[in-house]
């Protein structure tokens, strides 16, 4: 059995039922799950195997990112005046050369960066599968790094001769995609309690995949007890395009096509209706808010509060590299905070409730009650900031706050199902300075064509 014991700890940020707050709190840790939360004189009386003093430190359950493109960490920088459906339309031709190493080196680049930010689960959705790749290219560097990972099986469909937006040449046959999905999720989903890997059925979007697709895809999800993941009503193009093809804004098709439940959830809905929130929180259907990505794009801005105010499942996401272009889901939960503000409400969203957002809300979307707060029999999914630091001088009076309100800092210390991948501020499980230098080789290379 493997213990660990953090104690003296500055501020412990549990996120249990009571949103409990501890001065100098303490956490027993055994075998990948907390055993004990409150404060030093509550921890069972065993010496643990690894030590944490943390006095000039705050605690946190690990955030969880629930949208994100890893390959795209690749491309970034490019198309950076455009908005959504000229964006993609840039970049396709370029993913289009993409092999397997890229999308495995990409993968690791983006988790790499997520972890020194507070990340300890994301979900990926890998849309596109050029030449050689496939869904393990992810699979695997999530096994080597030690993430826990929700791999959605993408796909796209439609291309332009078919009235869809992609080039035909990063499209794929939906009877390949189906049997593909079938056998990912067959090969590598795990329904158990503290899972490190699961796997979403997650069509693209309703302007890359024809809504057979879509029905057969949430099928074969509910057959196998799997969720499923796509984008909607991300931007004003977005909604024509659903308005002319199919005659239906985002929450009509979404019911149509059966893409609404406890099972399901949205990347963006910028662009929805007031009804069709109601329908979201009515039904349990989830989003993924995605704020510097919608900004980058001049998508807009996401009714963040009405959803939450209707109970809409809500969690946050970084997006794809290209269109962000950072992976930092710490300084993603500051933007929400304060992009929410800008109509004119400054309490229209908290520093709590944006944390919320980024850990419950996360663990919520993905389906999961075993992650996102810091509570007994949950798994050791948990981070460390340093609060000593110029960032947050003058600010220790609510340092709890001051996470979202002063600069968004790297972590110190981050504990996934119960080991620690950084100490120190380092990275353990991988050389970064090298991983870097490869990313940024293949990088140049597929940029360059």
């Amino acid at each position: 059995m493997t213990t660990l014991l953090l104690k003296n700890i500055h501020t412990l940020v549990t996120m249990d039922a009571q949103r409990r707050e501890i001065r100098d709190g303490a956490l027993f840790v055994r075998d990948g799950l907390i055993e004990a939360v409150g404060t030093l004189a509550a921890m069972p009386q065993t010496v643990a195997d690894d030590v944490f003093s943390l006095p000039n430190h705050i605690v946190l359950p690990g955030l969880i990112n629930t949208h994100h493109h890893m390959y795209q960490t690749l491309t970034r920088c490019l198309a950076q005046d455009l908005e959504l459906f000229g964006w993609l339309k840039t970049l396709y031709p370029i993913w289009a050369r993409m092999r397997s190493e890229h999308v495995h080196v990409a993968a690791k680049l983006a988790m790499a960066e997520l972890i020194l930010a507070g990340c300890t689960t994301s979900s990926d959705h890998l849309y596109i599968y050029p030449n050689d790749v496939r869904l393990e290219d992810e699979i695997t560097a999530a096994h080597d790094i030690g993430m826990r990972f929700h791999a959605a099986r993408g796909a796209m469909s439609l291309g332009e001769s078919k009235g869809g937006l992609p080039p035909d040449s990063v499209v794929e046959d939906e009877k390949a995609i189906l049997r593909d999905m079938q056998r990912v999720v067959e090969a590598y989903h795990d329904s158990k309690r503290c899972a490190m890997l699961r796997v979403v059925l997650a069509p693209c979007s309703p302007f890359s995949v024809s809504r057979d697709l879509m029905r057969e895809a949430a099928a074969l999800a509910r057959h196998y007890g799997v969720h499923l993941h796509t984008h909607l009503a991300e931007n004003d193009s977005d909604i024509a395009y659903g308005l002319q093809v199919f005659g239906q804004r985002p929450g009509e098709y979404a019911q149509d096509v059966g893409w609404v439940g406890r099972d399901v959830w949205h990347a963006h809905c910028v662009k929805l209706d007031d009804s069709e929130i109601a329908l979201f929180g009515k039904t349990g259907t989830g989003v993924c808010h995605c704020p510097s990505s919608n900004m980058r794009l001049a998508s807009g801005i996401a009714p963040l509060r009405k959803m939450l105010d209707a109970r809409v499942q809500v969690g946050l996401g970084v997006d794809g590299s290209a269109s962000n272009d950072a992976g930092h889901l710490l300084n993603e939960a500051r933007q929400a905070m304060l992009l929410q503000r800008v109509s004119g409400d400054p309490a229209a969203l908290s520093a709590r409730q944006a944390l919320e957002v980024a850990t419950l809300g996360g663990a919520a979307v993905l389906g999961r009650d075993d992650i996102g707060a810091l509570a007994v029999g949950r798994a050791a999914d948990i981070v460390a900031f340093r609060v000593d630091t110029p960032a947050f001088a003058g600010a220790l009076h609510d340092p709890v706050a001051a996470l979202l309100f002063c600069a968004s800092p790297s972590v110190d210390l981050s504990i996934i199902n119960g080991r620690v991948l950084v100490r120190d501020g380092a990275l353990q499980t991988l050389d970064l300075p090298q991983l870097v230098a490869h990313h940024n080789r293949l990088s140049q290379q597929l940029i360059n064509g």
